[in-house]
Parts: C-alpha cells; sequence; structure tokens
C-alpha cells in the first residue's frame, strides 16, 4: 500500500485522494491553514486511510507527493521536506491568481519548471492539470476497460515517470509519457490537450478519451 501525499486539498487534492483511498491507498492530506481546516474533507471521504497532516508531514510521509496548490504558493512548499521526493505537479499558471512572472510570461520557463527550481532535490512530474475535478473523479475505469481515459505526463526522470504511470493505472487511468519538463507548457491552459477531450464541465460524468485522443492533442499543441 502506497502512501500518497497530498499538500492542497481543494477539489483535485481532494479528488486525487478518493480515487486513492479506493485504491487501497493511504491519502495524507494537508492545506495552509493546519490539519483541523481539513476535518470535513477527510470525514466526506469516508475512510480510515485518510487523514489530515501538516504539509510537513504529507511531504516526508507521503511515498509521492501531489502538490495542487495556487503556482504564487509554490515558494512556500516545505522544500527540505521535499527533498528525493517524487512531486506530482497539478498545479496551472494564471496570472490574475498568481500575479506576474516574468519567466513564465515569457515563456522561458514553464511552470513546472519552475516548480523544479524551487524543489532543486525533488523529481518533478506533471499530471492532473489538464482534467476537470468531476471529470478526473468520473472518468476512471477498471484496467482493460473499453472507455478508459488517459492522462498526460511529462518529466525528466524514466524512473519517475514509471512511478506516476503506475499510480495512475492504480486510480484508473492511462498515462501518456510525451517528454521532459520543459514540453509541459503542452498541457498547460489554452492547449487542446487542455479540458477540452473530457468534455463539457457542464457533464459532469466526462468524455472517455483514450491514448489517441490524448496524443493528437498534445501533438496539436502551439506556442
Amino acid at each position: 500500500m502506497a502512501i500518497i501525499g497530498l499538500i492542497g486539498s481543494g477539489r483535485i487534492g481532494s479528488t486525487v485522494a478518493r480515487l486513492a483511498i479506493h485504491g487501497a491507498d493511504e491519502a495524507l492530506l494537508s492545506n495552509s491553514r493546519g490539519p483541523e481546516t481539513l476535518r470535513d474533507v477527510v470525514a466526506s471521504l469516508g475512510s480510515p486511510g485518510a487523514r489530515a497532516v501538516t504539509s510537513e508531514e504529507a511531504a516526508m510521509l507521503g511515498d509521492l507527493v501531489v502538490v495542487a496548490v495556487p503556482v504564487k504558493a509554490y515558494p512556500l512548499l516545505p522544500a527540505a521536506a521535499l527533498a528525493g521526493k517524487l512531486v506530482l505537479d497539478a498545479g496551472n499558471y494564471h496570472p490574475p491568481l498568481d500575479g506576474q512572472l516574468p519567466e513564465l510570461d515569457d515563456k522561458s520557463l514553464t511552470s513546472s519548471e519552475y516548480l523544479r527550481r524551487l524543489l532543486p532535490d525533488a523529481e518533478v512530474v506533471k499530471v492532473f492539470n489538464n482534467i476537470f475535478f468531476k471529470h478526473l473523479l468520473n472518468l476512471s475505469r477498471p484496467p482493460g476497460a473499453v472507455d478508459r481515459s488517459t492522462l498526460p505526463i511529462a518529466g525528466d526522470s524514466a524512473a519517475g515517470k514509471r512511478a506516476v504511470t503506475g499510480f495512475l493505472e492504480s486510480i484508473g487511468y492511462d498515462a501518456l509519457d510525451y517528454g521532459p519538463l520543459a514540453e509541459s507548457w503542452r498541457q498547460e491552459p489554452g492547449q487542446p490537450v487542455y479540458g477540452t477531450p473530457y468534455g463539457s464541465v457542464d457533464d459532469e460524468r466526462g468524455t472517455p478519451a483514450g491514448s489517441g485522443v490524448i496524443r493528437a492533442a498534445v501533438a496539436a499543441a502551439a506556442r
């Protein structure tokens, strides 16, 4: 059984936790306000495998750690506790929320490369940022299902991407590894693979999107 640390337990973070504990993993949820503010979220998951902890504890105890916080909060992450960890970056850069970051504005860095620069001793893989949280929950399918969906991933560590692929498989998804973090702009907001392949947000059930659909969408990306 794997321990999944979650830094940020909002819509995407809590959805990943729900999928993980359904697959018999343990989920350690955290946020910037402290474990006591997550009591209702943990209770809603209805499993002894879910508990609230501090961000440092989620980082230290997690076998892999999902970071689902605004990009402006990246400098506040517990870098020392994340050293040597596999970090799954679910974030998206939104200037109205995050403020202006020149290296992201001029596209000299992707948001995931920015995170890796702040966490130089961690392995960073981009995943979960391109799908609506309700679609993430409702499109999960068992292995072998003909309507199983695929999520794109990018990262610089082959071993890290294999581990993320295994985790995605355990929560009901296939993975498409399309390259390094420098290419992760391909799944950022405004690109063809961002949201659209999984259907309208008005339909909570979502539309299954297999590897062919996701591969084509990633390939169609343009800066």
